[in-house]
């Protein structure tokens, strides 16, 4: 992290509300757990990715351990506009990290909206939906810590089944000074209901800050239909651009440039063998057999995969 942090040190940090205040829908990497780390960013940058967000990272340990943030956070300086976003649930452990962060990155954003059990039993993620003045306690103690005016401070949540206490959320987080909201469109029990993009568009007309719609968006067409369905002012997307990380640039399917790139970003940041394997197995779902995926998921080092891709496809 070292390294890059001084490279990024001689870059200009970007005001990633600029994005919102151009008129365009703002098309944002979601973050994702393993995969929204640096090569993956740069690899979605090139293909019409406007912000990205690192995966998330227990702001905790990352203030406690040098070791955390080492194997957590890597930037250089073409990665920007970045958001790094935490899991916390104290406001001076979120201050700590946002200060510790702020020179390398562009904005924090704090988990409201990860269902999975052991962040709900730690007291982080979707549980915060309903600790509102929490929430409004940590946005405005970063706020209000934080000098730099262009460092952004947004959350991401999930709605109630009462979507009044979800506006309630939204408008006191607001008024503690938040940048935007993404909101996934399901509760917290749902999974893989259909997306209340109904709920979104209801949010976004009551707030006065930019709101971001999530949840099941896999091409630039959706994204176009759940801007016009929602209003909402960007669009994040996360498993939609783990298979076709060219989505945003209006590919149908991932393109065989897309596959040469990652290829090239992959093994020039030193990528981790399961992880350029994982996202090759991603990028490849729709354009290969059933019988080419037997072969291809079972590879084992980064030369079989290399092998396979110049035999089958010449790259």
């Amino acid at each position: 992290m070292i390294d890059d942090i001084r490279e990024t040190k001689e870059c200009q940090l970007k005001d990633p509300m600029d994005l919102f205040h151009s008129g365009q829908v703002v098309k944002i990497c979601a973050p994702m757990v393993r995969y929204s780390k640096l090569a993956f960013r740069t690899l979605v940058r090139k293909y019409s990715c406007d912000l990205c967000y690192t995966p998330m990272i227990v702001a905790a340990d990352f203030v406690r351990s040098a070791k955390a943030r080492d194997s957590e956070f890597t930037t250089n300086k073409g990665d920007h506009p970045l958001i790094v976003q935490f899991a916390a649930k104290e406001a001076q452990v979120l201050c700590d990290a946002a200060r510790i962060i702020c020179p390398f990155a562009d904005g924090i954003d704090l988990n409201c909206g990860c269902p999975q059990r052991w962040a709900m039993s730690e007291g982080y993620g979707a549980c915060l939906i309903n600790k509102p003045e929490l929430v409004k306690d940590m946005v405005r103690h970063v706020r209000n810590q934080i000098d730099n005016p262009k460092f952004s401070v947004s959350i991401k949540i999930r709605i109630h089944e009462d979507l009044k206490r979800t506006v309630d959320l939204c408008q006191k987080a607001e008024a503690a000074g938040v940048s935007w909201i993404t909101v996934h469109g399901r509760s917290i029990e749902e999974r893989h209901q259909p997306v209340h993009y109904d709920a979104i568009k209801i949010i976004k007309q009551s707030m006065s800050i930019p709101i971001v719609a999530n949840g099941d968006i896999k091409s630039l067409k959706d994204a176009e239909n759940v801007h016009h369905l929602t209003e909402a002012d960007g669009i994040m997307v996360a498993r939609g651009l783990l298979a076709n990380p060219a989505m945003f640039a209006g590919y149908e399917e991932t393109p065989f440039q897309c596959i040469q790139d990652w290829v090239d970003i992959a093994l020039e940041h030193g990528t981790p063998f399961t992880c350029f394997h994982h996202h090759l197995m991603y990028m490849m779902e729709h354009i290969t057999s059933k019988q080419e995926k037997k072969v291809f998921n079972v590879l084992s080092s980064t030369s079989a995969v290399l092998d396979y891709l110049n035999d089958h496809y010449g790259l």
